[in-house]
């Protein structure tokens, strides 16, 4: 058994451990104002309301070197209350391409939003648990399936049709 996947998890909860622990440097401020729930809560539905989520997954113990290309077209984004948001998605990866809203929870690490799915039935898809993070115009995380998992990364791409260029795609600047 190879110790890659092992050790890829290992560095994932370290490194959502560190959100929470990060020292401040010296001579900063001892104490970091808490982010204001409500203004993160506004932000992440800008950030993903007709956005899609473009990149790659792999598949853990399958070593062909090609990344598997997935995509994640949104409609509206909108937060329910407590940790339920509502994600009106279409989902492309292989030979799957669905659209149907999904509920799922969100959890904050910080300033930093994580969807979190345990055993969540997708129609047409599958059983899945996934840890998926979303940070500056990028996703990250971890998947399983039934009998598989592995990583999944990418960048958000805003809608060219936003008018209002607060939602300009910023996936390409440094």
């Amino acid at each position: 058994m190879s110790s890659r996947p092992v050790l890829a998890a290992s560095l994932a909860a370290l490194a959502a451990l560190a959100c929470e622990f990060v020292a401040a440097p010296a001579g900063a401020a001892q104490e970091k104002a808490a982010p204001d729930l409500g203004q993160l809560v506004a932000e992440l539905e800008k950030t993903l309301s007709h956005a899609a989520l473009v990149g790659h997954y792999t598949v853990t113990g399958r070593d062909d070197g090609k990344l598997a290309e997935e995509r994640y077209e949104l409609g509206e984004v909108k937060h329910l209350g407590d940790e339920r948001w509502l994600f009106q998605a279409r989902i492309r990866y292989g030979d799957a391409d669905v659209a149907l809203p999904l509920t799922l929870p969100v959890r904050w690490a910080g300033d930093t939003p994580i969807i979190c799915v345990d055993d969540l039935a997708v129609p047409g898809l599958g059983t899945y648990t996934a840890r998926v993070m979303i940070y500056r115009d990028h996703y990250a995380g971890f998947w399983t399936a039934a009998d598989h998992g592995g990583h999944l990364f990418g960048v958000i791409e805003r809608s060219k049709d936003d008018a209002s260029g607060d939602n300009a795609d910023r996936s390409k600047s440094p």
